[in-house]
């Protein structure tokens, strides 16, 4: 199954068993149901559906009034791009709200759009920057695991939140590993034990760690493989525990973000663990990213491999 219709069958299950429920955005019951992520949910919601105009500000603005009002929302947005134009709700009318806690859900799922050649106006993967300016809880998901146990928790539980997936992850089959574990806030997930080294990877890039730990299975390299869904700092002590157990850490990280999450964490390991090896990937030397191009994380897994076997 392509994982945009995972995604929409998970929300589908929420959706049809919450009552009074607004649920809006462009299209999100029209043409193409932003690539089918909405296909459907306006037949199954038992409150109102509706397609709006390009009104990010507005928009906003509505979802926190609306919760001001006791009424549930979820403002489905095309790219995150468009979440630039509704940062003064985000920030300041969402400081006056949180001041009392909240019996309505308000939630903004807008798609990350990181699948590339769409342009400069089309490539806002800064989830981080989102979260670290509102001083709000953000959401990833990139999988059949963390999917539904995120989307279950969080869609419509009182208070506010943002959840976005992949747009390139969204395009592909549903990603299915099982989970060793994760803690009660679903901040992050254990897939895969080893001895040798801890793949952490941070935003969308689980399956480049995939591929890493697959790699280094080969080699007889026994990997230990995380996916942090959050972008807020959390408890660390189940990956500390993780990572005095094989003193070598690869951090993955695909966002565009100079404020990080993984930096914060790296910080935090160094305090508290004697690490052997640390190999950091991320975009931090990457050129031309502002030219519609492929926006894959460039990752050369031979070297990988090499740094750390010497």
């Amino acid at each position: 199954m392509k994982y945009v219709q995972f995604v929409n069958v998970q929300l589908k299950k929420i959706i049809e068993n919450k009552k009074n429920l607004v649920l809006y955005g462009q299209n999100i019951n029209a043409a193409s149901c932003l690539s089918g992520l909405t296909k459907g949910l306006g037949s199954i919601n038992q409150g109102f559906t509706i397609n709006t105009p390009n009104s990010e500000n507005t928009l906003v603005g509505v979802g926190f009034g609306l919760m001001l009002n006791n009424i549930s929302s979820i403002f489905f947005m095309k790219q995150m791009d468009f979440l630039l134009l509704g940062i003064d709700h985000l920030v300041n009318t969402y400081n006056v709200i949180r001041q009392n806690e909240p019996k309505a859900s308000f939630t903004i799922f807008p798609i990350n759009v990181d699948s590339g050649y769409e342009g400069p106006q089309s490539a806002l993967n800064n989830f981080n920057d989102f979260c670290s300016i509102a001083g709000v809880e953000g959401y990833s998901f990139t999988n059949k695991k963390d999917t539904q146990k995120i989307i279950s928790d969080y869609l419509v539980k009182p208070g506010f939140r943002i959840m976005s997936p992949s747009q390139r992850l969204l395009q592909n089959e549903t990603i299915d590993l099982n989970v060793l574990y994760n803690d009660n806030e679903f901040k992050f997930f254990h897939y895969m034990k080893g001895d040798d080294v801890s793949i952490i990877c941070f935003n969308y890039s689980l399956p480049y760690g995939i591929i890493l730990h697959d790699m280094f299975q080969e080699k007889d390299i026994n990997a230990s493989l995380f996916s942090i869904n959050t972008y807020s700092s959390f408890d660390y002590k189940y990956l500390i525990n993780d990572l005095r157990s094989t003193n070598n850490l690869i951090i993955i990280d695909d966002t565009k973000s100079a404020n990080k999450l993984s930096d914060k964490f790296l910080n935090e390991m160094y305090k508290c663990c004697n690490l052997d090896k640390v190999i950091i990937l991320d975009r931090r030397n990457e050129q031309n990213r502002f030219y519609p191009r492929h926006d894959k994380l460039e990752i050369d897994y031979f070297s990988v491999l090499n740094e750390l076997i010497n």
